[in-house]
């Protein structure tokens, strides 16, 4: 019984931290304080930043997925591997105004991906 209460809360608990996205100006502002050195990789917050980046992109291709699998065209024709540096994206998500950054990770990886690899018409 006991572990059936702690798997459900435990269960809840995801859904709720899923369902509460970073927008870009949390992952700045992290960001801006995480050093620029080798030892940034061993921080917890430099992890769930990477996590938080995963996540967005592993989003916005299972919508590509899903939109080419529904014979919709896709917003993005992402291929399977993206490369992007910490520098690129902090410079992408440094780039967006002021004023728009409440929007989620997710989001602006959506815009992102669109404006580099758009669909053919």
């Amino acid at each position: 019984m006991k572990t059936r209460i702690i798997a459900g809360a435990l269960a809840l608990s995801l859904v709720a931290g899923a369902a509460q996205a970073m927008t870009v100006q949390e992952f700045l502002t992290t960001a801006n304080g995480i050093p620029r050195n080798p030892t940034a990789l061993l921080r917890s917050d430099t992890r769930r930043l990477m996590g938080e980046f995963r996540g967005a992109v592993q989003t916005v291709r299972a919508e590509q997925t899903a939109a080419t699998a529904a014979g919709r065209r896709s917003a993005t024709c992402m291929p399977d591997k993206v490369g992007l540096s910490a520098d690129a994206i902090l410079a992408r998500f440094n780039a967006i105004p002021a004023e728009r950054r409440g929007i989620s990770t997710t989001q602006a990886v959506r815009e992102w991906m669109a404006e580099k690899y758009p669909c053919p018409a």
